[in-house]
């Protein structure tokens, strides 16, 4: 399981081989602790504010526990992680020769033509209870597609000459996308597109969190198929830019889209998880545990079928992962 760390002035250390978590109380209250045995975790998210030990983090290594750091919107900061690669440097040197050749163009296409299926499906969804606005729907649903088709007729020997394309019909379906949201939300929610740091209303502010946590699985999924995260095809080598993380997450966004969009039409988001920040809106420590949980619930406990199997969707996403880095050395 994915432990997430959210409340100011927790502290995670060790006792006993075993993982405490110390939960600072008001003055004069007991101090609240649970242990975890490391064998159980798979990652643990720390916010801003927490606190852990040395022996944490060796443990935590031991044991192959990824240590994430995120930032108050949940977006990852930084982690620890084991020196070893767990894998062929193959892999590695297979992924910089594809990104330079027309393997890349080829895969960009996918990972971006399932993306805009998949908004195209679920708009296809949307229509379903909300007949006064479906005409106006299926419009953006066929211009989502056309944006699709178009995308997967490009050609090109490498990715770069047809990058500033390929960008410009996704944010095209993008816009076309999120307004066909806005318009399906409970009204009090509506929005006007996306917005990202900070975000500008409630639902863009959930999402954003999500799309943080996602970020975080995937880099996770990505080294243990033995990637290298910031090698990526179309997204630019800036510094520091874990490139094939923001490629990679692209078919899989919906996966925070119908979890965080559910909550909204569901009437499950109350106002007072939100706080006003400077320029936007942000998740507060009320709003953060119940995305957390419902997101966590969604990725990890609820299955879905794959490749013939029940699987939930972080497992199939990882299997995606390996599947990937197997097709770079088979075209070797």
């Amino acid at each position: 399981m994915q432990i997430f760390i959210n409340t100011y002035g927790t502290y995670l250390h060790v006792k006993d081989d075993m993982f405490e978590i110390r939960v600072r109380k008001a003055p004069k209250e007991k101090i609240s602790t649970d242990h975890i045995a490391a064998h159980k975790i798979t990652s643990l998210v720390l916010s801003k504010g927490t606190a852990l030990s040395t022996a944490a983090i060796a443990l935590a290594l031991k044991h192959n526990i990824d240590i994430v750091v995120v930032e108050n919107d949940g977006h990852p900061l930084g982690r620890f992680w084991h020196s070893k690669l767990g894998s062929t440097t193959k892999i590695r040197k297979k992924q910089l020769e594809a990104s330079l050749n027309n393997i890349a163009v080829e895969t960009v296409k996918q990972w971006l033509a399932q993306k805009l299926e998949n908004q195209a499906d679920y708009i296809q969804d949307l229509k379903k209870h909300r007949a006064k606005i479906a005409i106006g729907l299926t419009e953006k649903q066929n211009r989502i597609l056309e944006q699709r088709e178009k995308i997967l007729q490009l050609k090109a020997d490498d990715i770069t000459q047809i990058a500033d394309k390929i960008r410009g019909l996704e944010g095209t379906a993008g816009r076309l996308y999120f307004d066909a949201l806005s318009q399906s939300i409970p009204e009090n929610f509506a929005f006007k597109g996306r917005s990202f740091r900070p975000a500008q209303d409630p639902f863009n502010a959930m999402l954003n969190y999500a799309y943080g946590i996602l970020y975080s699985r995937v880099e996770r999924a990505l080294m243990l198929a033995g990637l290298d995260p910031y090698l990526g095809f179309l997204h630019r080598d800036d510094y520091n830019m874990k490139s094939l993380v923001f490629d990679f997450i692209e078919p899989y966004r919906i996966h925070a889209d119908r979890c965080v969009f559910g909550l909204f039409s569901k009437k499950q988001v109350k106002q007072s998880f939100f706080d006003e920040i400077p320029g936007g809106i942000s998740l507060n420590p009320e709003g953060k545990p119940f995305l957390v949980e419902a997101f966590s619930n969604y990725i990890d406990q609820d299955t879905i079928k794959y490749a013939g199997r029940n699987q939930t969707r972080f497992n199939a996403l990882q299997m995606d992962a390996h599947k990937f880095a197997n097709q770079l050395i088979d075209n070797a």
